[in-house]
């Protein structure tokens, strides 16, 4: 069974920047799309962004287009989301996932109710 693990977390200000890295185990990492979500204090899951198998297929939620880029890179077995300019809402919990993503790229949605530990991400001043 495949296991996601989320780190780079962390305190910045308004209009920082910080990367996260999703790291897997499991020999299908490589087969998998694989997005990230949002747990804001007292919301539900958010996905914020996904990316394919083939890495040209991605989504963004709308409020994070043009600020935050999703990559990956299988022989690391590893999701990154570099995210910029970013901005108090983009506080929460990141937790990355399975997930469902048509070729469109309009939608992404996980692929089970089950979460690992995530990481903090806190935009203040």
């Amino acid at each position: 069974q495949s296991q996601l693990v989320e780190s780079g977390g962390g305190l910045v200000q308004p209009g920082g920047s910080l990367r996260l890295s999703c790291t897997g185990s499991g020999w299908f990492f490589s087969y998998s799309a694989i997005g990230w979500f949002r747990r804001a204090p007292g919301k539900e899951h958010t996905g914020v962004s996904c990316i394919s198998v083939n890495p040209s297929i991605t989504y963004y939620a709308d409020s994070v287009k043009g600020r935050f880029t999703v990559s990956r890179d299988d022989a690391k077995k590893t999701i990154y989301l570099q995210m910029d300019r970013l901005e108090p809402e983009d506080t929460g919990i990141y937790y990355c996932a399975f997930v469902s993503l048509p070729s469109h790229g309009r939608s992404c949605s996980a692929s089970s109710d089950s979460w690992g530990q995530g990481t903090q991400v806190t935009v203040s001043s």
